[in-house]
């Protein structure tokens, strides 16, 4: 094969995924939007859903555009949208523009005490969706072959039926206690639509941005979704959201962690997962710098700092670090993302396409 004059995040990207999957598998791209979110799924007919879109401009469109094209993919099938701010549907116009689009989801209109959503956009999202979106309602499905994809949160409601495998009380609930949220000048994100999809005996679950309180009325006093393979962290990492309510109860096996090197990535969040039954890996997209040494190994890690970067952020004073936990950084060049491929029998392998690491899980019993 020709590689002449490809660029250094190319040939890691296609080396890793000519792997390439057993036909039959699912297959998830979690692409790096430097702490926003994007995730393509590419069931076993190879129909598609892309949940969110990242930043606006040319960065997170381009990398969206390259994932895609590596992938061998000329359209999007479904379009998720979990909630309506900039690090999660900044490129959705523009990627509409560029890729035919089939239909589009999301939680409706957006929380009316969010000072944060664009007007503007709303008004284009709506006009581009016309005639093909739905707003979803807990217990919806997207009609995506092969897969099985329902609803389980959306603009403040919650699953009331127990998907396969839930229905036991959660014992994480006992003790736990709403938070104040009425301070959050961004709403929008415990109005999260998410969803778990399920292939055959592989399960995974994407709740966007959902908070604290609405994990609680999603989990409490019963867990109707019952456990996961695969948690895509909620809202970047984050302590927000994340609670034990929900993680402790899914019991995941892995974890991916769509952090930026200041967004998301805090240290509450992965003391949660680790002391989380049955966790047996957490893959970031970066290296937090609020989590410093507690980080996952940089085998598991898709995007590093260089190490001058990495010794500076360890040595600085904690007075140096304040005000930089929420914040975006500046583009990492090449950016590399985190693969999964997952058959009907509920194995999956994980792969850093920035150093070719990968790891299987077997099938649960």
């Amino acid at each position: 094969m020709r590689t002449f004059g490809l660029p250094l995040f190319l040939l890691a990207a296609t080396a890793a995924f000519a792997q390439s999957p057993d036909p039959a598998a699912l297959e998830i791209y979690f692409i790096d939007t430097e702490g926003g979110q994007s995730t393509l799924f590419i069931g076993p007919t190879r129909e598609s859903l892309l949940v969110d879109t990242g930043n606006a401009g040319e960065r997170d469109l381009g990398r969206i555009i390259e994932t895609l094209g590596l992938a061998g993919l000329d359209r999007i099938d479904h379009l998720w949208t979990t909630h309506y701010h900039g690090d999660h549907v900044g490129a959705l116009l523009a990627l509409a523009e560029r890729v035919p689009v089939g239909h589009f989801y999301d939680h409706g209109e957006p929380h009316a005490n969010d000072r944060i959503v664009s007007a503007e956009f709303m008004l284009a999202y709506d006009e581009l969706s016309r005639g093909r979106r739905t707003i979803v309602r807990p217990g919806d499905e997207v009609p995506m072959a092969g897969v099985d994809i329902t609803t389980v949160a959306s603009n403040g409601l919650y699953l009331q039926e127990n998907l396969a495998g839930g229905g036991e009380p959660n014992s994480s609930c006992a003790g736990v206690e709403r938070v104040d949220e009425s301070a959050y000048f961004d709403p929008d994100n415990g109005a999260s639509a998410g969803f778990v999809l399920r292939y055959g005996r592989f399960r995974a679950l994407d709740l966007g941005d959902l908070t604290w309180n609405g994990e609680l009325d999603l989990m409490c006093p019963v867990n109707r979704i019952g456990t996961v393979d695969l948690y895509l962290t909620s809202h970047h990492g984050l302590a927000q959201s994340g609670s034990p309510v929900l993680v402790h109860a899914l019991q995941p096996r892995v974890a991916v962690m769509n952090n930026g090197t200041l967004k998301g990535g805090a240290p509450a969040a992965f003391r949660v997962l680790h002391e989380s039954p049955g966790l047996e890996d957490l893959w970031q997209l970066h290296w937090s710098y609020a989590t410093k040494l507690d980080n996952s190994p940089g085998l598991f890690i898709a995007n590093l700092d260089d190490d001058t970067s990495v010794a500076g952020v360890l040595t600085a004073p904690p007075e140096a670090m304040r005000g930089r936990g929420r914040g975006g950084a500046a583009s990492h060049e090449p950016a590399y993302l985190i693969r999964v491929s997952a058959l009907e029998d509920g194995s999956f392998t994980v792969t850093n396409t920035r150093n070719g690491f990968s790891k299987t899980y077997a099938a649960r019993p």
